[in-house]
């Protein structure tokens, strides 16, 4: 166990740069997302969830993937070039390093995704334990321990001090790389802070929210039921859950004249707006509540029907703060309890 001062973490940040990009919380405009590190960047390590998760660096929310053009009179097809140099994630929560686990098992699943690939190969994770969880947070159900997230290194700020400790090859190295800032820590007082932040979750209101009745089986249970057509109608299908949401996953693909060729990229969609998966006889959900149903079966029966059990939700709480009609994931899993169903 390592620790360094907060005070001296710029020198930390300037260090890990000097071979890495660096990406970590950013205050901007008074809302606060993942961005580059330069020594003008607002560095916001407070603020416990980001308003966007961190997946934009691996999946980000649009990107070019070949360019076509006419040249000579035959077609030129130009990929974009795959990641191929090292960056860091700083200050990812627990449960967002959980949601690249579930994304993992979608984009690195034949067929591979080559350029979702390359980023998770040179991208190192600084996970930042949880001091003190929110109440629209509740990891805890899925098995997540905000204490001890996951992560190439795991660090907890206690009082003014960071503390550091790496966990795969790719986080020794990185530590190497610091390691001169870094001095010896004793591991009790994170031990002490981790019971404190456990302490903390036991008391938040849906800490011990049950998914009885949720999983592998739910979509044959719960599919026709009123239910759904209960709890629907308040929905804008803005869309906001999904793009909030650090595991959602559905991209659209386009293509753009640029006036000299065409250039093709995808873009995050959503299954709540009406063109969803749109084909040339129509959409196969035609009403609001079908893909209201939809979102949420997939998080908690379709994914875990097809990953071993695992939910695709993470408890991170962002649909829970962020649906202007509160409708979201706690929401609909009570419903269900309260009716029975």
């Amino acid at each position: 166990m390592l620790k360094i001062k907060k005070s001296d973490l710029a020198a930390l940040f300037a260090r890990i740069s000097e071979k890495n990009d660096l990406f970590l919380p950013v205050k901007t405009a008074g809302k606060t997302n993942f961005a580059a590190w330069d020594e003008a960047a607002d560095v916001d390590l407070d603020t416990l969830k980001t308003v966007k998760s961190p997946k934009d660096a691996f999946f980000p929310q649009s990107e070019n993937l070949y360019t076509c053009n006419r040249e000579d009179g035959k077609l030129k097809v130009s990929p974009e070039k795959l990641t191929d140099e090292p960056f860091v994630l700083f200050g990812i929560r627990a449960c967002d390093v959980r949601a690249i686990d579930v994304l993992d098992r979608v984009f690195l699943s034949e067929p591979v995704d080559s350029y979702y690939a390359a980023r998770r190969e040179h991208g190192i994770i600084v996970s930042y334990a949880c001091n003190n969880p929110e109440t629209s947070c509740f990891c805890k159900v899925f098995g997540i321990d905000a204490a001890v997230p996951a992560g190439d290194v795991v660090t907890w700020m206690v009082g003014e001090e960071l503390y550091w400790e790496a966990k795969t090859e790719k986080g020794e190295a990185l530590t190497a790389q610091v390691r001169d800032l870094l001095v010896d820590a004793d591991v009790a007082t994170v031990e002490a802070a981790q019971a404190a932040i456990r302490s903390i979750i036991e008391k938040l209101p849906n800490s011990n929210l049950s998914l009885e009745g949720w999983g592998a089986e739910a979509a044959k249970t719960r599919f026709d039921s009123p239910v759904w057509e209960q709890l629907y109608k308040p929905c804008l299908a803005c869309g906001t859950c999904t793009f909030v949401c650090p595991t959602c996953q559905c991209y659209d693909i386009k293509d753009y004249n640029t006036g000299n060729g065409v250039q093709r990229f995808r873009c995050w969609d959503s299954c709540m707006y009406s063109d969803f998966t749109m084909m040339a006889h129509g959409n196969n959900r035609t009403s609001q509540m079908q893909r209201f149903r939809q979102r949420f079966l997939h998080k908690l029966a379709y994914y875990p029907a097809n990953n071993e059990g695992m939910f695709s939700c993470v408890g991170c709480g962002r649909c829970v703060d962020k649906c202007p009609s509160h409708l979201n994931i706690v929401k609909v899993i009570k419903a269900f309890e309260k009716e029975g169903v």
